[in-house]
């Protein structure tokens, strides 16, 4: 993944609770990171993520959630979570997400997520809000632009 096509980052600390019998962050705390960073990316650019915004006429669910583990990461390591919408397709888009030892920039792990926009009574696959698409698109740039799926 290429860092230059971030914009946006939230920095974490790793608690004590993080670390397993080999001393290092135990790999499903990783996906966690991820999350964090893609919750506050929504948040940042002004989506509510809420529990009625959650349960609301459509909900996002994850079909897709991969991780390349690079290095390990270690109890006080400070750690930063680069986060961007790489795609947005006609009823989904995916998050592209970088865990990263914030101080030298070492690669903990790389993740990608796929999201999919359903009808909340049907449970089938609705379009992508156009409000939503907008706010992206706006914030990511031609980033995002030149890697528009449909």
């Amino acid at each position: 993944m290429d860092r230059s096509f971030f914009r946006h980052a939230v920095d974490l600390s790793i608690r004590n609770y993080e670390i397993d019998w080999q001393g290092i962050v135990h790999n499903g705390n990783i996906l966690l990171y991820c999350e964090v960073g893609r919750i506050r990316y929504l948040q940042d650019l002004g989506l509510p993520v809420t529990v009625d915004s959650i349960q609301g006429d459509s909900r996002v669910v994850v079909a897709r959630n991969e991780i390349d583990y690079r290095s390990p990461a270690r109890f006080g390591e400070p750690l930063r979570v680069l986060t961007r919408v790489a795609s947005i397709g006609t009823t989904s888009f995916t998050f592209e997400g970088i865990v990263e030892e914030a101080a030298a920039g070492r690669i903990i792990a790389e993740n990608v997520s796929v999201h999919v926009w359903l009808d909340k009574i049907t449970g089938e696959p609705v379009p992508v809000p156009e409000g939503f698409r907008t706010l992206v698109e706006k914030f990511e740039g031609v980033a995002l632009a030149a890697k528009k799926t449909d």
